[in-house]
């Protein structure tokens, strides 16, 4: 964004007046503005009516007595341009360019929003095919819809792609506080990055949401996130669409592994970005980290008065990470002590309810838990009752006041969770954020917000404390070719992976191919259809002589035969058999448009795609992030001295994958995609013993 434009958005977010220009929409979103409390001026243009919302109707823009600093513009596609011309020629501030009809219409509305970039000039503008923007902190709505919401003076700014998802976080019950909410729209003029970046260096911003479809440039938004670390501000993510693999499969087994969700996931990871899969569980993330930050760590300290809720917590905790740290003897002797005779003492802590709703019982024992416990974080589970049934409702707030003093105290990040969300009433949650206790509304939402703002905690000081250079987006994939596998493996070697003594034959000569290499050997026929051979039957391994290699050829000719006639080559690669492995891997490296090149890790051989044993990182990356994400995968035991076999070296293993990574990143090896399955991991270094590699069709010089 360039300074002006910076300029003009901050225009449009906390404008003097406002356009209105339109119709029937541009009468709803005067009503809007109103409701939110705008009290700038207001200028309806319109030249077919008197008056919209009880305002004089100015009959064009050229009337306006200056240019406006915020437009809402409501009109058909093919005269919002036009007037957008005119708004830019004046120096109006910013548009919410609420009108449809472009890009996402078909090749028609493509040329005209094509044609409102080129005019725009300066002006900020959201959309087009949007809902607009709600500033929350200063009352500012260019909105066309009924909506909700409000702000304490701090709270989560919202950026959708979707604007029925927008309207709906307004109307939600989560009590969620608000700062700014921005429905992107065509992001024809700013992105998602755009507003992320001048977002975060708002102080009353603690959190970013963002839902995502798709990114147009990615490495831009990798920059945003990083200045979200740098200003300690989180970022929580919902990337919706990720069912859909990419628009171009490719021929190996990686382009199905690392598809848009795996590698959407993979930036998260490298700029510290919070995914989230659900609506529910965004709103609640961003509920926990405005409302009492973050802890600094997994260790939880939690309330129940149920046996079944302290299980619950117990369960759910165990599979994100969260502990539950046991008391000592003697904390266990002081709770025992301090509770009535029917309680058991645990980490949950099952109170009871002969003490329920009595504070000088309660708050000692609160206290007395997270002092010792040496908790990051606090939880109260309670469920309050239905309105009209509130006769019960002083218990319940007693103890939430007593949780709240025993963890302000501690300064222990609290909440008070409702095992179902909607067992949470609007005054509970606001009396809670009032006293900074966050209103969590699901046991399981609450849990999973708790893991993940520590987590965040932990990845931000990890990501800038070692930085990685930005990622480079591949741009245009050009037309690429798929070496045999005897040239993938002649490149691999080059660039420094092992692969086994071979030598490329013809059928007629294979078994004296075979005796130079040295028995036993493998068999394998090439072809440009035979891109995974175990399927086609075009592998023989370990064969021991020139006749078991003349009748492994014979049996495999049938086979691929039967298999597809057309993939039947005279094409073989015999080389040297290779000894059983402490287990097989998979390096996939693949070269995407937007994303650039990444890598994927995981169990090889043939059984990849079953197990799914997988992990993506984006390129750049280095040594640590390579080692650390082999550590996270299942087969990482069978090289990591499982039953007393050996341990691989992971740094020389890290190191050389590192090398192959910087081998296709440079553009004079014209390379498109690597797959190694399997490379055989031993004790001191790996072999590549299957390959597929595809590179650019590059023009004679």
């Amino acid at each position: 964004m360039t300074p002006e434009k910076r300029r003009h958005f901050e225009r449009l977010l906390n404008p003097r007046h406002i356009a209105f220009i339109g119709g029937a929409d541009a009468i709803i979103a005067i009503g809007e503005a109103r409701r939110r409390g705008f009290e700038g001026n207001y200028w309806p243009v319109n030249p077919r009516r008197d008056q919209m919302g009880g305002l004089a109707c100015f009959d064009s823009v050229d009337d306006l007595p200056e240019a406006p600093d915020a437009v809402f513009l409501a009109i058909p596609a093919a005269a919002a341009v036009d007037t957008l011309e005119k708004l830019e020629k004046m120096g109006a501030g910013g548009v919410v360019c609420y009108t449809a009809g472009f890009k996402e219409s078909g090749p028609d509305g493509d040329a005209l929003e094509q044609r409102l970039k080129d005019i725009v000039g300066d002006m900020a503008l959201i959309g087009p095919n949007c809902y607009g923007v709600i500033n929350y902190l200063d009352n500012v709505a260019l909105w066309p819809f009924a909506h909700g919401g409000k702000s304490p003076g701090y709270g989560a700014a919202i950026i959708t792609q979707s604007g029925m998802f927008s309207s709906d976080i307004t109307m939600s019950q989560r009590s969620l506080p608000l700062t700014h909410l921005i429905s992107a729209g065509n992001q024809a003029v700013l992105e998602l990055a755009d507003f992320v970046d001048v977002l975060c260096e708002n102080p009353a911003v603690r959190a970013i949401g963002v839902h995502i479809e798709g990114l147009g440039d990615v490495a831009k938004f990798e920059q945003a996130a990083l200045k979200c670390l740098r200003n300690d501000t989180p970022i929580v993510a919902l990337k919706t669409g990720s069912s859909q693999i990419g628009s171009q499969l490719t021929v190996s087994h990686t382009g199905s592994l690392s598809g848009t969700k795996e590698l959407y996931n993979a930036l998260f990871e490298r700029c510290g970005v919070i995914s989230v899969t659900n609506p529910s569980q965004m709103l609640e993330t961003l509920k926990y980290l405005c409302v009492v930050r973050r802890p600094k760590g997994h260790r939880v300290v939690g309330f129940t008065c149920s046996g079944g809720g302290a299980t619950m917590l117990a369960d759910h905790a165990e599979t994100i990470g969260l502990q539950f740290p046991s008391f000592t003897q003697d904390v266990t002797a002081r709770l025992t002590k301090a509770l009535p005779t029917i309680a058991t003492v645990s980490n949950p802590l099952d109170y009871t309810t002969p003490i329920w709703g009595q504070p000088a019982y309660t708050e000692p024992v609160f206290r007395a838990a997270i002092d010792a416990s040496s908790a990051d974080a606090a939880l109260l589970v309670q469920d309050y009752p239905y309105t009209g049934l509130d006769e019960s409702q002083i218990y319940y707030r007693n103890d939430a006041a007593a949780f709240s003093k025993a963890a302000k105290a501690a300064k222990v990040p609290a909440a008070v969770c409702a095992t179902l969300p909607e067992n949470m009433d609007i005054e509970t949650r606001e009396l809670l954020i009032e006293h900074g206790i966050a209103p969590m509304q699901g046991i399981h939402e609450a849990l999973n917000a708790v893991a993940q703002a520590a987590s965040w905690h932990k990845n931000r000081a990890e990501i800038l404390a070692s930085p990685v250079a930005a990622m480079q987006p591949a741009g245009d994939i050009r037309p690429s070719q798929l070496m045999s596998e005897a040239v993938g493996k002649a490149i691999l070697k080059s660039s420094g992976i092992n692969v086994p003594n071979g030598v490329q034959t013809q059928g007629s000569t294979a078994g004296t191919a075979a005796c130079d290499i040295g028995f036993p050997v493998a068999l394998k026929m090439m072809g440009p259809k035979l891109a995974h051979k175990t399927e086609a039957g075009a592998v023989a391994l370990a064969l021991g002589s020139p006749s078991e290699v003349i009748t492994a050829l014979a049996m495999m000719q049938k086979a691929v035969g039967e298999y597809d006639l057309s993939a039947l080559t005279d094409d073989f690669l015999i080389e040297a058999h290779a000894p059983q492995p402490l287990a097989e891997m998979v390096i996939g490296l693949r070269r995407d448009p937007q994303f650039g090149w990444s890598l994927t890790l995981g169990s090889g051989g043939i059984y990849v795609e079953l197990l799914k044993d997988t992990k993506t990182l984006l390129l750049p990356t280095d040594e640590s992030q390579i080692a650390e994400a082999i550590r996270n995968l299942k087969f990482f035991a069978f090289i990591d001295g499982f039953r007393n076999r050996p341990k691989t070296d992971l740094a020389a293993l890290s190191a050389q994958i590192l090398t192959l990574c910087r081998f296709v990143q440079n553009t004079q090896n014209h390379m498109q995609e690597i797959e190694i399955n399997p490379l055989f991991i031993y004790e001191t270094h790996s072999l590549a013993v299957d390959a597929l590699v595809r590179r650019d069709v590059v023009p004679p010089a």
